[in-house]
């Protein structure tokens, strides 16, 4: 069964992670459902490059965080906070992207 990533989390979210990083989080609304997208490293380089239109050089991060079944993902702002053409300047629109993601789940 494929389900949304949004029936999988409670939270999906974006932020400044200082003024040339942007970090994504993902908050899982169960443990299993954490541990199943975590283990299969569904969020992973390729996926994010992909959403977001970047180069792997520009990943900074993707952390597990089991104690919270979260997975943060921090990325280099493609222009600084508050740089002349930037649009978000607390980087908090920048989640959109992630809400496509699927997963392919067991029945």
């Amino acid at each position: 069964m494929t389900r949304s990533i949004t029936e999988l989390t409670n939270i999906i979210r974006s932020k400044n992670s200082g003024p040339y990083e942007l970090t994504l989080d993902l908050m899982f609304n169960s443990e299993e459902n954490y541990r199943f997208v975590s283990s299969r490293n569904i969020i992973d380089e390729a996926l994010i490059c992909r959403l977001y239109r970047i180069s792997p050089g520009q990943i900074i991060g993707i952390v597990h965080f089991e104690p919270a079944n979260a997975i943060k993902v921090t990325i280099a702002r493609p222009l600084c906070s508050g740089d002349l053409g930037e649009t978000d300047v607390y980087g908090a629109q920048q989640h959109a992207p992630l809400l496509s993601i699927t997963v392919d789940m067991p029945e």
